[in-house]
Formats: structure tokens, C-alpha cells, sequence
């Protein structure tokens, strides 16, 4: 198991390896590392032909985005997607989905990613690493890059969860609150939140595929005291400041939509993040950080409608293709 790679659910030029991790309490654990490889001519040409790719996915999530991996590889760049433990195509029956109680338990998945991609100490000196993490994949590979300097070459962050959606004063007020109910009642229910208004707009906006069942809940998965506890600490790590040593790309909405009824601005607006905190949080990442806000944009903002899905690929394309060698 974990040593070939197969058809994936993407189809034709897509394929998938499953990578064993260590068993938790729930029974045996895998992460699923998903490849998209550039066609011989821009493998050979494109101004990305010496680099690799490793895009994150955010909650309650999986990879799906063809658009993205097309692009990666037309530019040249050998294209991995992970989904991360528990969810999408690492999910396991028994598990709870998405769970975890520290950020950094992830650090044994990418490992195990970049192996399965061919990065040894030799190769990493021939061919660059980009990061591509959305909402709190950009979280966690933000927080990860952090720790790892020098690994990376780049780092892409679209609507990245890098603060609360109640503000860093919000964030400390409940931290204790949310800290006391992680150590003793980690897996306790929280009030759902999400009304399902940000698949709605995907589904307006024609851009959601079916997903298999139990990978991308209308409304979400269910949220825990141990992973809201593990997700706030990121935000603490973010708002002290940290130091990702590479020039990162931050993608967002020009604006939010407060996700509490149905309106039809959530077709193009953020429904779950407050943009404007985000763009403030994202300052503090790094000493080179551009950050890019595109009118008419939603949470993942290659999944928005026509003309701004356009722009995030062409800001994303020209960004890519000037960076340093």
C-alpha cells in the first residue's frame, strides 16, 4: 500500500498515490497525494520546468480544481495535491472528519509528500517548491513554511484563514474559553455555524462539482473544541508574527458578506472570511508579501464566476513566471 500510483477520480492525466502515516486513536491513518504532470513540451520549455508544486486544500474540503493544475502545468511545473488526513480521499470510516488537535501533526503528511514527489536534499537543490494552500491549507502550509526556512521557494495563499472570523480581540477573548474545553472535552459539539450559504454560491455559480459522499458536506463537517483550539493557536503564532522566507502571493475577495441569511452578493463576495483581516494578517507572514484583492471574488477565489476567476489566474500566472530563479 503507498508505493504505486493509480487512477484517480479526476480522470484522464490525473493519478494518486496513498501515503501510510502513523495510526492514531481512531484506527490507521493515510494522507493521498494527487499528480498532475506537464505535457513534454512545457515540461521541457516552461518558464516552471524546474518546479514543483504541493497545493493544501482548506476544511471541510478536498482537491478538485482542475483549472489550477492545468495551469501549474502548462507553465512546466510537475503539479501534487494532498489531501490531508481525514479528509476526501484520506478519509476512513470511524474517523472523524477533519480532526485533529495540532496544527503541526501535519508536518508527518507533507514529509511524507515530498518523498512520494522525489524531493531529497539532491533534487531540492535542482528544482524549486511552491506552496499552494487555500483557507486553512494556507493556514497550515504558512505555519509550516515557518518552521521549515529555506525549503520553500514560494508560497501562493488564496483566502487564506490566517485570523478569526471575530477579530484578534474576538480570537483572545475566547481562546481560554475554547483551551479549556480542548483538554477536557476535545471532541464536544459546537453550534453549527455554516447555513451551507458558500455552497450555495458555488452551485450558483456553476463552479462545484459532485462530490463522493461524506467528502464536502453541504454545510460543512462538524466542528470540535480540539480543532477550533488547534486553529486558533495558528492565528496566535500569525498575529505575533512569523518569518515564511520566500515571497508569498495572497489572493483575496475585495470584500465580505456576513454569512448569516441568503443574499445574492455571496456570488461574489467572501461568505466566510473577513477579507480585510486577512489582508492585515497577511502582512505579518513575511518581508515580501503581495497581496492581491479581486473585485467580484468568492472564499476560493478560483472558483468564482467567470471574469474574476480570469484575473486570479492571470495575477497568479504573472507572479509565478517573475519570480527569481
Amino acid at each position: 500500500m503507498g508505493d504505486d500510483w493509480g487512477p484517480d477520480i479526476l480522470g484522464r492525466g490525473f493519478s494518486q498515490r496513498t501515503l501510510p502515516l502513523a495510526a492514531d486513536n481512531e484506527g490507521d491513518v493515510v494522507a493521498t497525494l494527487v499528480r498532475h504532470l506537464p505535457d513534454p513540451i512545457p515540461a521541457l520549455t516552461g518558464p516552471l520546468r524546474d518546479a514543483d508544486v504541493l497545493y493544501v486544500h482548506g476544511w471541510s474540503d478536498y482537491f478538485f480544481q482542475r483549472d489550477e493544475a492545468e495551469l501549474w502545468a502548462d507553465l512546466g511545473a510537475r503539479f501534487y495535491a494532498l489531501d490531508l488526513r481525514k479528509y476526501g480521499r484520506s478519509l476512513r470510516p470511524g474517523q472523524t472528519p477533519g480532526y485533529v488537535t495540532d496544527l503541526p501533526v501535519y508536518d508527518e503528511d507533507i514529509a511524507a509528500a515530498l518523498k512520494a514527489m522525489g524531493r531529497d536534499a539532491a533534487s531540492s537543490r535542482r528544482r524549486r517548491l511552491i506552496l499552494v494552500g487555500h483557507s486553512t491549507g494556507g493556514l497550515t502550509l504558512t505555519l509550516w513554511a515557518a518552521r521549515h526556512p529555506g525549503v520553500a521557494s514560494a508560497l501562493v495563499l488564496n483566502s487564506p484563514w490566517l485570523e478569526l472570523q471575530t477579530g484578534s480581540w474576538g480570537r483572545q477573548a475566547i481562546a481560554p474559553l475554547v483551551g479549556v474545553r480542548a483538554k477536557y472535552d476535545p471532541l464536544g459539539t459546537h453550534p453549527v455555524v455554516d447555513l451551507g450559504f458558500y455552497t450555495r454560491a458555488q452551485r450558483e455559480l456553476g463552479t462545484l462539482p459532485d462530490a463522493p459522499e461524506g467528502w464536502r458536506p453541504e454545510r460543512g463537517f462538524a466542528t470540535h473544541p480540539g480543532w477550533l483550539n488547534a486553529v486558533i493557536e495558528g492565528h496566535a503564532i500569525i498575529a505575533r508574527g512569523v518569518e515564511v522566507a520566500c515571497p508569498a502571493l495572497v489572493l483575496l475577495s475585495t470584500r465580505s458578506t456576513p454569512p448569516v441569511r441568503w443574499v445574492p452578493g455571496m456570488i461574489s463576495s467572501d461568505s466566510v472570511l473577513v477579507v480585510d483581516d486577512i489582508a492585515r494578517a497577511a502582512l505579518k507572514i513575511g518581508r515580501l508579501v503581495t497581496v492581491a484583492r479581486i473585485d467580484g471574488a468568492i472564499h476560493d477565489v478560483f472558483l468564482s464566476a467567470a471574469g474574476p476567476r480570469a484575473l486570479a489566474l492571470r495575477l497568479l500566472r504573472d507572479w509565478v513566471t517573475g519570480l527569481q530563479h
